[in-house]
């Protein structure tokens, strides 16, 4: 890691399961993100703060007023952007050595294949459930780690 980052993770340092040696773990790995919505917004968020290498993005869909209740890296200067531009915008205001890789593309599977080349890890924001099983097939054909959320409904 960069010596000028070290006082900002500081603190992540301390914690004992993370350690210094963790810390540069993070600062190595490279993250896939699919869907910059509310759950793929708040991940690539965390992990931008954390100081994780490099987050690939990869969205299709543009800012919609209806998104910005929710989704915490869009406001309105955002409408009608790429969600992915607008996301690598307001990540690389919060600083810090995280690389950030935007794709404002359809994920499928001519492509996810090359998006998620070089990761260890391919979090799931999305909302599609074609989608999912692209990503999950390509992370069991891979042995990439993946981790998936959603909300179905709620009563």
């Amino acid at each position: 890691m960069d010596p000028a980052h070290a006082p900002r993770f500081d603190r992540q340092e301390r914690f004992a399961p993370l350690g210094p040696g963790g810390q540069r773990r993070l600062a190595r790995a490279r993250v896939l993100i699919v869907g910059c919505g509310a759950l793929g917004g708040s991940l690539a968020q965390t992990l931008t703060r954390c100081g994780v290498g490099t987050l690939v993005l990869v969205d299709r869909d543009v800012v919609e007023l209806t998104n910005l209740p929710r989704q915490v890296l869009f406001e309105q200067r955002h409408l009608g952007r790429p969600k992915v531009e607008a996301a690598r915008e307001t990540l690389e205001r919060v600083g810090g050595p995280t690389r950030i890789e935007a794709h404002a593309a359809h994920d499928d599977a001519d492509n996810l294949e090359e998006l998620a080349e070089g990761c260890e890890l391919v979090l799931d924001g999305t909302d599609n459930l074609a989608t999912r099983y692209l990503v999950n097939d390509l992370c069991v054909e891979s042995g990439l780690a993946w981790v998936y959320g959603g909300v179905v409904g709620a009563s």
